[in-house]
């Protein structure tokens, strides 16, 4: 089963106007898969931005959030508060806006832009990542002393595996330093060269500050197999920096030239040696303080210290840890299995009659049961489980929320009518509507707690089904570590997010990084503005990337290659995509999955394949008709009519009025969800097994017919 980075389900979200309530999201589900790309597409108002902001925590003050759930990571995005998110929102979900100057300062120089999350998050990063390494620590030793008896033993190993972590990642860091030092005068130095190849004038304070940043390569590790040559390039670089140009010299005189380029090639020598593992020469380097390790080399002494870690410390670690992490599982089944015999009667509770007071506290003690059920040890968190409090209480909260509220809403409903309808008896002109009733279907509300129940009942059925492999849990949980502890000793200096930055806008495309790091936003174009948006997206290596129509204000040629950046970032980092627009031809090349949207509902939902091979819904046919491409010589169509006022929502399906293929039913009743395939569903009247038989528009089905052609001719 594929990894989910997200899910969403049943969200609801209306907006409060003078007008009445808007119904932007009416009930849509869906998962975003760990790597993979799910573009949401529609015409404008169709709740697509909506969906996205709300995933953000970044929705309109008067946003109502009428229910449903937004999981991230054991986290219920709708519900914690707004200092856990936080520490999401552009950390570990960014975002890429329409309009790249919306999300630009104008008189803040494009680096300090780029680099300012970094060296914010930064400290918040560090902190984060103690608190984690430390928590999964004091759990793995708690189940490692109750599996073995042995609390003395537990607690001595992860001392050492803490104090070992510790120190690997000292060492790593002096030699990352040094090593981004040498780049960036690597990345100085081509710069300068460049400027001297075309006789600009030479800049002697940035020569002397060179010579400066060649004295902070000096991490052991990193200059062990160098020092002669470093001597040599020292001698060199103090030559640079001796060197003041005259007043009207340009370029750089051939001494200094060949000084440049020589050290430059050393530093490239050095940057490309074979990297020590820190995480296995920590834990020697903890056992022999003071012995020098920086002469041997560096694939004997990774071979070495990985069997000399194995031999004293890590085998022993290891079999102790699966031990723990056995019994925490033993455990967790076995109070899963409590748990589902008291969900079961749950289910018929939430069925039958309550009380408020009485439903919330017979939630709360289920919770706890189940809260005492989840295996801690866990990397990936069970979203269903570590929500199940927050979802049952809202829903509880909702259902009772409604039998207050809708017999008022149902007398003020009824008052308008009659106000209306008198005025109209009188002959009286009314220029106005009675705003619908918004009232609920109370077993509806009902049906949505036991839902809940059953999600979690079904997922613990499953969770008890499967075996554990402890083996690979424990290096799991070795691994996050390994990273947690990593984080903590990270730290981003000013000149490091410097670098990162002109790295990053390389990255994303953008010529002469270096000199452009000091302009403004209105020195560059709208596509090299996007370009800047998705560097500082990017800056925090977040897992999620949203792009809301990046690409809707750029000229076709410009869309084409922001496309192809997103794409690529998304390769390069295993990043998920969601990717929002209103044109289907955008997405064709980039998508994964697609959900067609419209009027807050998703009305088709598949695979890239499924949507342009097999579209089912007539929205989708509408879509994919009014989309040109280079070989349909026929007039395109248009679709008629404008959305629906979703103040005024339609009783049927909300395409009804403008689809030429409508069937009375569907001016009358929503359709569900018909199952196409295992990937493939359409809310669609035309699917139930009773609907005349429809053919797609010859449009499509010539268009498709081309495609599988020339794929066939490929």
């Amino acid at each position: 089963m594929a990894e989910k980075s997200l899910e969403v389900k049943n969200l609801r979200i209306s907006f409060r106007t003078n007008n009445g309530k808007v119904q932007a999201v009416r009930d849509i589900s869906f998962d975003l898969e760990r790597g993979r790309t799910l573009a949401i597409v529609g015409e404008s108002g169709s709740g697509k931005s909506v969906t996205s902001r709300a995933i953000m925590g970044i929705l309109a003050g008067n946003a109502i959030v009428e229910g449903g759930e937004i999981l991230y990571d054991g986290k219920d995005l709708l519900k914690i508060e707004e200092d856990d998110m936080y520490k999401i929102r552009g950390d570990k979900i960014a975002m890429i806006f329409q309009d790249p100057l919306s999300s630009l300062d104008p008189i803040v120089k494009i680096g300090k832009q780029i680099t300012e999350a970094m060296l914010l998050k930064n400290k918040a990063s560090r902190k984060d990542a103690r608190k984690e390494f430390n928590n999964t620590l004091a759990l793995l030793k708690k189940n490692m002393a109750a599996a073995s008896g042995d609390e003395k033993l537990a607690t001595e190993l992860c001392a050492t595996f803490d104090k070992f972590c510790v120190e690997a990642n000292r060492l790593e860091n002096s030699y990352n330093n040094a090593s981004s030092s040498a780049e960036d005068l690597i990345a100085r130095i081509e710069d300068i060269l460049f400027k001297a190849s075309k006789n600009q004038k030479a800049d002697g304070l940035l020569l002397k500050e060179m010579s400066n940043l060649f004295k902070s390569v000096n991490d052991p590790f990193f200059t062990a197999k160098y020092t002669a040559q470093i001597a040599e390039a020292d001698s060199k670089m103090k030559e640079v920096a001796a060197y003041k140009p005259k007043k009207n010299e340009t370029g750089l005189p051939q001494n200094i030239v060949d000084a440049l380029t020589s050290v430059e090639a050393l530093l490239r020598e050095m940057v490309a040696q074979t990297k020590p593992n820190f995480f296995r020469i920590g834990y020697y380097s903890l056992k022999h303080p003071g012995e020098k390790l920086t002469d041997r080399d560096v694939e004997k002494l990774n071979e070495e210290s990985l069997v000399y870690l194995n031999e004293n410390f890590m085998n022993q670690f290891i079999a102790m840890a699966n031990e723990g992490v056995r019994y925490a599982h033993v455990t967790s089944v076995s109070k899963k299995k409590e748990v589902l015999a008291a969900l079961n009667e749950a289910k018929t509770y939430f069925t039958g009659d309550y009380k408020k007071a009485d439903a919330l506290k017979y939630a709360e003690k289920l919770a706890d049961q189940v809260e005492d059920s989840i295996d801690r040890l866990e990397i990936v968190k069970d979203g269903v489980a570590y929500t199940f409090r927050s979802s049952m209480i809202a829903g509880i909260n909702r259902y009772f929320a409604a039998v207050v509220n809708d017999p008022k809403e149902e007398a003020r409903f009824a008052r308008q009518t009659a106000k209306r309808e008198a005025l109209l008896a009188r002959g009286k002109k009314v220029d106005w509507k009675v705003i619908p009733k918004s009232v609920h279907n109370l077993d509806e509300l009902k049906g949505q707690i036991v839902s809940v129940i059953s999600r979690l009942e079904k997922r613990y059925n499953d969770a008890i089904a499967i075996e554990l492999d402890c083996k690979a849990r424990s290096i799991e949980i070795i691994d996050f570590l390994k990273e947690k502890a990593s984080k903590v000793v990270y730290k981003i200096t000013p000149s490091m997010a410097k670098e990162k930055a002109i790295k990053l806008m390389e990255e994303v495309g953008i010529a002469e990084p270096r000199m452009r790091y000091n302009q403004y936003p209105f020195e560059f174009s709208g596509g090299m503005r996007q370009r800047i948006v998705i560097a500082i997206a990017m800056s925090a290596d977040p897992e999620i990337l949203i792009c809301d129509e990046p690409t809707t204000a750029l000229d076709v040629t410009i869309q084409a290659q922001i496309l192809e950046q997103i794409n690529k970032l998304k390769k390069e980092r295993n990043l998920s995509v969601i990717f929002i627009t209103h044109d289907l031809g955008v997405v064709a090349n980039m998508a994964d999955d697609i959900a067609v949207m419209y009027a807050g509902k998703i009305a088709e939902y598949g695979s890239a394949d499924d949507i342009f091979y097999d579209p089912r819904h007539p929205y989708t046919w509408a879509l994919l008709s009014s989309m040109p491409d280079l070989d349909t010589t026929e007039k395109l169509d248009a679709i008629p009519g404008t959305p629906p006022d979703m103040i005024y929502p339609p009783e049927g399906d909300a395409f009804a009025d403008r689809n030429k293929y409508a069937l009375e039913i569907d001016f009358e009743q929503q359709p569900p969800m018909f199952a196409v395939s295992e990937t493939h569903k359409a809310a669609t009247w035309l699917l139930h097994p009773d609907a005349p038989k429809v053919e797609m528009p010859k449009i499509i089905s010539d268009r498709i017919a081309r495609m599988k052609a020339k794929q066939g001719g490929a």
